[in-house]
């Protein structure tokens, strides 16, 4: 009797799992389908917007306007360590260099769904970013939008575009003699005994951190420690400029100028979450003697596969162009089309007053508002460039990064990650840790990319306290 139920029980589980199997292979199919229509009707969609935003930069602006559509490359030509020569009838030049291989190649470099699938335009592997050696110097073959904002940065066109919001908070920054970024200072200023830099996510803004942690440090951390909070270039209430490319190097300098220099940081400890863990690591790996301890929080690090173009691979694990989960239908919509991400960004950003109050509304202020502002606090060439190149651009670095501050940085890592986390997979925290075996890697139950840190932030500051207290033992 005994063995005829295990034998029912041991038939019913396999019919369990074999109708699970049916199930997922029946939503994997539907998947699939359904992404192959939507994506595909999105290629036609973005080449019809293109058009129509060309018409309509010229109507409001009295000039085209480059995107990332064409095909037209460009060779730029560095000639020595201070001048960057674009190879045009005329000869212009910058006064800085410009890391011209901080430009990633998914800006231009974007194949259609349907073409990927068939296989009938093949993707070859860094084809479109070249690189030769000549007597002269280093000729690197980009895209020509890149040239013309060469063009517009040496002119100095910095002024916000038409279909970008022209409200006084988000155009304060232009009538500005000297750009700097927004920074937000709490705690100790005279003589602090060290300092703690923090820097947010992508399409956020310093407030992440000042409306959850800074009220909940303690009265010793403000006593001792000075916080500051930055708005990242292009975000928050910090400068976004239209000529700017928005790439690492970019970003890590003026991170420099208007936090390190112009507060006199000379050691400092960094709290990170998302994109901006990148952009601690660039730190760290610049600074690796004055950094005190680097907390990073759901780290986007995808280890690439040798072989594997790095920007590229990245860009479709951050955007795999699937309609489901919802996650990956907006990020693939974010990554993917350039035009379409723009009319988001016209449509909700540029009225983020009304769509801020309708929130408010709906929701009868269960959202945190800073999230909403901070949401739409940016421009689209801000997003669209810095996802590009600091996001998938830099997928060939972080590696080098990580080996770094493994080599170089003597100070505490610790790494957080919420468990359901659908926007950066735990995974990418167990990899910095494969990396990197000192860090500490925790894993926080039933907390996804936001509420890692919102929700609990009264623990989050006491653990941070920790943390900068061990570091200076």
């Amino acid at each position: 009797m005994s063995s005829s139920s295990a034998s029912s029980s041991s038939l019913s589980s396999s019919m369990a799992k074999s109708a699970k199997w049916v199930l997922k292979s029946i939503g994997n199919f539907t998947n699939e389908i359904l992404s192959i229509f939507l994506f595909s009707l999105l290629d036609i969609i973005d080449i019809v917007l293109c058009f129509l935003y060309k018409m309509a930069d010229f109507f409001f602006e009295s000039q085209w306007k480059p995107c990332y559509c064409s095909s037209h490359k460009e060779a730029i030509t560095s000639c020595d360590g201070n001048k960057v020569l674009v190879s045009q009838n005329n000869v212009l030049s910058l006064s800085t260099k410009l890391q011209l291989e901080e430009v990633s190649d998914t800006l231009y470099t974007r194949p259609s769904y349907l073409s990927e699938i068939s296989k009938v335009m093949p993707f070859v592997i860094g084809s479109t970013a070249t690189t030769a050696k000549t007597t002269v110097g280093s000729t690197f073959t980009v895209h020509s939008t890149i040239v013309e904002m060469l063009q517009d940065k040496i002119n100095g066109g910095q002024n916000p575009r038409w279909s970008d919001c022209d409200c006084k908070p988000c155009t304060r920054w232009s009538s500005s003699p000297k750009q700097s970024l927004y920074v937000r200072s709490e705690g100790l200023t005279d003589h602090p005994r060290e300092d703690v830099l923090f820097i947010h996510g992508f399409i956020s803004s310093s407030a992440f951190w000042t409306e959850t942690l800074f009220p909940n440090f303690s009265a010793s951390a403000k006593s001792s420690y000075r916080f500051l909070a930055v708005d990242l270039l292009g975000f928050g209430r910090s400068p976004k400029p239209a000529d700017s490319l928005y790439t690492l190097k970019e970003h890590v300098d003026m991170i420099e100028a208007s936090v390190l220099d112009a507060y006199k940081v000379k050691s400092f400890h960094i709290v990170a979450h998302s994109l901006g863990c990148i952009l601690a690591l660039a730190l760290a790996v610049k600074h690796p003697g004055s950094i005190k301890s680097l907390t990073l929080l759901a780290p986007p690090y995808y280890p690439v596969p040798k072989g594997v173009e790095p920007s590229q691979y990245v860009m479709r694990k951050v955007a795999p162009r699937r309609v489901w989960p919802p996650i990956a239908l907006g990020a693939s919509i974010a990554c993917w089309y350039e035009h379409i991400s723009r009319t988001v960004c016209l449509l909700i950003c540029k009225n983020h007053r009304f769509w801020e109050y309708l929130t408010k509304v709906v929701t009868r202020n269960r959202i945190e508002s800073f999230l909403v502002e901070g949401f739409f606090a940016h421009t689209h060439n801000a997003a669209w460039h810095t996802l590009h190149n600091v996001i998938c651009g830099t997928g060939g670095k972080i590696e080098r990064y990580l080996d770094a501050v493994r080599e170089r940085v003597k100070c505490h890592i610790n790494i957080f990650h919420g468990s359901d986390d659908d926007v950066v997979p735990v995974e990418c925290s167990q990899s910095v840790k494969a990396r990197v075996p000192t860090a500490r890697v925790n894993i926080v139950q039933n907390k996804d990319h936001i509420t890692i840190v919102i929700g609990r932030q009264k623990a989050f500051a006491r653990e941070l306290e920790q943390i900068w207290s061990n570091s200076s033992a």
